[in-house]
């Protein structure tokens, strides 16, 4: 149970995020959540969009330099603590973490996030035995319909 994560390599430069975007909005690629770390002559955006597929088309046709990856998304409660279950979780099973960010939706009492780990596999059913549901790409287009 992954959603699928475009990486795309943005010079590090004024305007290039909102370059990037702009072709998103004109595509009408609607954005379900985003990340970028930027290092000195680069930045790596990572986003998780309503559809993936055309998006990687559209990008690599404008000459974007990008990759798709399966990442874990997982809701959580929102309330003080859920995270430090859900780390804890993760690190007393011996999966390390690469990365990760949140995203929202309108739904009450619940936070998002994206998960990046070496074993989608292994992670997930860390996750399952510790009441953590990760979600597939379909159900994460549910939540925002």
């Amino acid at each position: 149970m992954t959603v699928k994560q475009i990486s795309v390599f943005l010079e590090n430069k004024p305007g290039a995020l909102a370059e990037f975007t702009k072709i998103l909005q004109k595509s009408e690629i609607d954005l379900r959540a985003l990340s970028l770390a930027e290092h000195e002559d680069f930045g790596i955006v990572r986003v998780i969009v309503d559809d993936p597929y055309s998006t990687i088309q559209i990008l690599k046709d404008e000459g974007y330099v990008c990759s798709v990856t399966p990442v874990l998304a997982v809701e959580i409660e929102d309330k003080p603590g859920a995270l430090v279950k859900l780390l804890t979780a993760l690190g007393d099973n011996g999966v390390n973490l690469e990365y990760s960010y949140a995203f929202l939706v309108r739904k009450a009492k619940s936070a998002f996030m994206i998960l990046r780990v070496a074993d989608n596999e292994a992670a997930g059913k860390v996750l399952r035995d510790n009441g953590v549901t990760p979600i597939c790409q379909d159900e994460l287009e549910g939540l925002f319909k």
